[in-house]
């Protein structure tokens, strides 16, 4: 039997950053939240993904919060990428320095939410570790679910039946794994497995990857950061932060120029040598026209290719190394010392672009015929990006009409914020939003800041229900799809399209006109009253 519902002003799903700070700020306005989070600590991407290896892409002086300036002045960052465990720690301490805990229920799972117009509010089932069920009822209910929380476990058959340890990248032991002296098989070269892979190697007796795609992975060069340059950075975080906003992807990364094809090949490429040799994803911004002409992108990929064949001892391994797809097509992977991995005696590549893999035995990994004898098995297959986790949720809106069944071809949001039949229902970066190509924190805290102004300006005129209307989110679905279509990316299979899950519609999850134009967007949208939302 279900308890007794209280009533919260705002149900918040998801402790990750979004969450944290969508609870600060309605808190600060003396609302009454709940978050509720399956994990057992803050953090979200940063709690599950625990990996060896495990460190984010962009650097962390800038992969952080910038809404409170005594947080940025205090915290200091050890590496320029920090691992997983700096980042844990950074989300606990925001958790404890604005007291966010005693609002956020733990080992809690989200399983339904359904909208009830007669009240205008949104009923919230959970269900706990040991499977005892609630329901909460609130005014809001704020989906900060994450786009790379839903993990794509890959339906191989057998998978059941191996007799060794298997692990995914993306729900690893708290615990940790220990390779050492075993065999091991991993699946998938994205950004999890090239962080792991070099680390695994140093552990593992023998190593054996299977690569479906090649990857382009650029150095990270990871290193302590300087007192000196954290100090600088601190003293002009408000102009840098004012100029990372003005760019593309929330990253103040310079662009060389216009055109990779206006300059001479041996400035073009002293170009490239000087931010492979810096790392980073600058590279992606060396010139602007990377995502719209095949002929400037052709010369970044061979640049990266050339740099694969110069590491990679074995020519034949080198050349399956080397990615077939435009430069930037798929997302782009931060390593350290990925390529040199493979010169390594006990790292096999194995290719299964053209023979994939037929099934899992007890004893391995089974190709072409030949079984690959293995201990353990490490899954790094990603996740299913952006929608996953929303609608693994049982969502139901107005006329009982499920999320799954309005979704069925494909997302449909406006602004990536509301849902059309979802009144009340506010997502933090979900589809149709820069959300993934862009600098996540800041473009989380644009989110949020935007959600709070709209709950404001809802209370000062005491409304108390929007809804993203119609016409205005099949408008902005279109113009994703439109500009979506103007870039290369769009002849790719990626995550970024849905390609990477069988039988998920291929459609442009996230927006790629840029951040500051979405946020120009998104400030137009509120400043004429929420155009395009209906307010009662």
């Amino acid at each position: 039997m279900l308890k007794q519902k209280p009533v919260y002003d705002a149900i918040v799903v998801g402790a990750g950053f979004a969450g944290m700070y969508m609870l600060y700020r309605l808190r600060e306005r003396g609302m009454r939240v709940r978050v509720f989070e399956t994990g057992t600590s803050v953090g979200g991407t940063w709690y599950w993904n625990r990996y060896p290896g495990a460190r984010v892409d962009t650097e962390t002086m800038f992969y952080s919060y910038q809404f409170s300036e005594e947080l940025q002045q205090e915290w200091n960052w050890p590496e320029r990428y920090p691992a997983q465990l700096d980042l844990a720690a950074y989300a606990r301490h925001v958790a404890d320095r604005f007291e966010l805990w005693p609002d956020i229920q733990f080992e809690t799972r989200v399983s339904a939410a359904a909208w009830g117009e007669d009240q205008c509010l949104w009923t919230v089932q959970t269900e706990d570790g040991d499977g005892a069920q609630s329901s909460v009822a609130a005014r809001y209910c704020i989906m900060a679910t994450g786009c790379l929380s839903a993990v794509n476990y890959p339906k191989f058959e057998g998978l059941s039946d191996f007799a060794g340890e298997t692990f995914h990248t993306a729900h690893w032991p708290e615990a940790g794994a220990d390779f050492t002296g075993k065999r091991v098989a991993v699946i998938g070269t994205g950004s999890s497995g090239v962080q792991s892979i070099p680390v695994m190697a140093e552990q593992a007796a023998h190593l054996h990857v299977f690569q479906r795609t090649a990857n382009y992975v650029i150095p990270a060069r990871n290193r302590p950061l300087e007192p000196d340059e954290v100090a600088e950075i601190k003293a002009n975080y408000p102009a840098l932060r004012a100029q990372a906003k003005k760019s593309f992807s929330g990253n103040d990364f310079p662009v060389a120029g216009p055109s990779a094809l206006a300059v001479s090949e041996e400035e073009r490429n002293r170009e490239y040598e000087a931010r492979w040799t810096a790392g980073g994803l600058s590279i992606m911004a060396t010139y602007a026209d990377f995502q719209t002409s095949e002929a400037a992108n052709e010369t970044a990929s061979e640049f990266v290719r050339g740099k694969i064949r110069q590491i990679v001892d074995d020519p034949a391994v080198a050349e399956l190394l080397a990615p077939k797809q435009l430069f930037m097509c798929k997302r782009l992977c931060v390593g350290t010392d990925y390529y040199e991995t493979y010169n390594r005696d006990n790292v096999t590549l194995v290719d299964i672009s053209e023979t994939p893999i037929e099934r899992i035995t007890p004893e391995g990994v089974s190709v072409e015929g030949r079984v690959y004898e293995v201990d353990v098995l490490v899954l790094a297959t990603g996740f299913d990006a952006v929608t996953g986790a929303l609608k693994r949720i049982d969502i139901s809106g107005v006329d009982d009409i499920t999320l799954r069944e309005k979704w069925e071809d494909g997302p449909k949001a406006y602004l990536g914020l509301g849902i059309s039949g979802f009144p009340n229902m506010f997502t933090i970066t979900g589809p149709g939003s820069p959300s993934v190509l862009t600098n996540m924190i800041p473009s989380i805290e644009q989110h949020v800041e935007w959600i709070t102004g709209c709950i404001d300006h809802m209370r000062d005129n005491g409304k108390t229900r929007i809804e993203a209307e119609r016409e205005a989110e099949a408008a902005w679905v279109q113009h994703v799809n439109e500009v979506g279509d103007l870039s290369l990316r769009a002849n790719c299979q990626s995550w970024y399209f849905g390609s990477n899950i069988p039988g998920k519609p291929r459609v442009v999850l996230p927006y790629s006109g840029g951040f500051p134009v979405y946020a120009r967007k998104c400030e137009d949208v509120a400043a004429k009253g929420y155009e395009g939302f209906s307010l009662n």
